[in-house]
């Protein structure tokens, strides 16, 4: 089929995207999933530009993304032509591996909104002042608002009163335990927990109790024999889109757990990274249990790892300890980055951006799913992680060393076990940090030759 027919106004229109990005999106997944053969002739611009009513200037644009991403090549004086992604996937040097390991925010808009975010502010002058300003340690009002409002996606009431501005949800999260811990407590959480957490737990001496999980996450009863067992007084979970098995609890199971919670007087640390790129996330785990929980979310996973920006909600009497915790570290949180947040979700950029992160991972999805057909796995329509469990006789070590050795980078379980916890053999595959869908194709490829294959070394244990 003629590429002019596989794109039309209305999808273009549609995108909520720059059109120029837009029809080059387009035109690679065509590419990908074989629509458009290798050595076919893409449309002249001028004659592309004049049926999707843009310029030629656009649609040169495209172009040009699609020969810098290796689908397309331009032959001088006679079109461009598309390149088999095979040939596309293959880096120029081939030391460099395909990263399906780094869990970060896919590149949406190229820097945009923040351009067009930072003329903005830049002309007000009071915003000026406030930058090279201290604020308070919880943050400035508006900046607190901007918060409430945001979180209210969680379902909370948002009450500016209970919120505080952190620089990102590991900052809040490294707040929040140094007020509440000491070293030698226990926290509890699922056996397959978020690294950043192990990290401070083992600056902090703590102690990490993984609880058992199936397919919705952690499990009620194993919680409760947990609290009744052993002296802890914290609980860390992720009800929404769990890094790194994509689990995401019911709201009957959210009611489960915050029951065992309540009933033995357990402080809750939410986790609501991941979960802020659900279109419809169900109320958190925190509002049912308002005075007891910490609420931690940030914009690193839908708008960029460069915005530092995250919010925590709490009971009122926690924020004076919080803001202490906040003085002793970094005084405040730089009032710039608030800024530019607070002006995203204020205008709405910020859902734009969320609803563009979820477009990009639906993109990739449906680059990489095809080629997990009949295996078991784990995936989510609004997450860029794929959970991978093994067939026999693979081990997690050797399939993540087979891999690398064949130029893919990925996650295996032992990176998010929590203590003494057996960490099965899987993987976390990330589809989000590969700059293309031609190099996510050309490393799912591997990754299913690899796992047809046999494993060449000593099988662990």
């Amino acid at each position: 089929m003629a590429a002019e027919n596989l794109i039309t106004k209305a999808s273009i229109l549609g995108a909520g995207k720059p059109k120029y990005q837009a029809i080059a999106d387009e035109l690679a997944l065509h590419i990908l999933n074989g629509q458009l053969p290798t050595g076919e002739r893409l449309p002249p611009q001028r004659k592309l530009a004049q049926r999707l009513a843009v310029t030629a200037g656009t649609v040169s644009h495209a172009y040009a993304i699609l020969e810098q991403r290796g689908l397309a090549t331009a032959r001088v004086g006679d079109g461009t032509y598309v390149r088999s992604p095979e040939q596309a996937a293959a880096p120029a040097d081939s030391s460099t591996p395909v990263d399906l390991a780094h869990n970060v925010a896919i590149p949406t808009d190229d820097g945009l909104a923040l351009a067009e975010t930072l003329q903005r502010l830049a002309a007000d002058p009071r915003v000026l002042r406030q930058a090279l300003s201290y604020q308070p340690e919880t943050g400035h009002l508006r900046h607190r608002q901007a918060g409430a409002l945001w979180l209210r996606r969680f379902g909370t009431r948002g009450d500016a009163n209970r919120v505080m501005v952190t620089h990102g949800a590991q900052h809040g999260l490294s707040c929040i335990l140094r007020t509440l811990a000491r070293p030698g407590d226990a926290v509890l959480t699922e056996s397959l927990s978020y690294p950043g957490l192990q990290a401070l737990a083992r600056l902090m001496r703590l102690q990490l109790i993984g609880i058992e999980m199936d397919a919705e996450g952690m499990l009620p009863d194993a919680l409760a024999h947990a609290a009744r067992n052993i002296d802890a007084k914290l609980l860390f979970c992720s009800p929404g889109l769990h890094n790194p098995t994509n689990a995401t609890m019911s709201l009957p199971r959210r009611e489960a757990i915050a029951e065992v919670a309540r009933r033995h007087n357990l402080l809750l640390l939410e986790d609501a990274v991941h979960a802020a790129a659900q279109a419809a996330p169900l109320p958190a785990l925190s509002t049912l249990l308002p005075e007891q929980s910490f609420l931690l979310t940030s914009f690193s996973k839908v708008a960029g790892p460069g915005l530092r920006v995250g919010y925590i909600e709490a009971a009122p009497q926690w924020l004076s300890k919080l803001a202490a915790s906040m003085r002793a570290d970094c005084w405040m949180v730089a009032p710039l980055l608030p800024e530019i947040a607070t002006d995203w979700v204020d205008s709405g950029v910020a859902d734009q951006l969320i609803a563009a992160q979820r477009r990009a991972i639906a993109g990739r999805l449906a680059v990489a799913l095809p080629f997990l057909q009949g295996l078991d796995y784990r995936s989510d329509a609004e997450s860029p992680l794929i959970w991978l469990p093994l067939p026999e006789p693979w081990r997690a070590s050797q399939f993540s060393a087979a891999l690398r050795q064949a130029g893919v980078l990925v996650r295996t379980a032992d990176h998010f076990a929590v203590g003494r916890t057996a960490a099965p053999h899987a993987v976390r595959i990330s589809l989000n940090a590969a700059p293309s869908l031609a190099e996510i194709a050309g490393a799912m490829q591997t990754v299913l030759r690899v796992l047809q294959g046999a494993p060449t070394t000593q099988m662990d244990p």
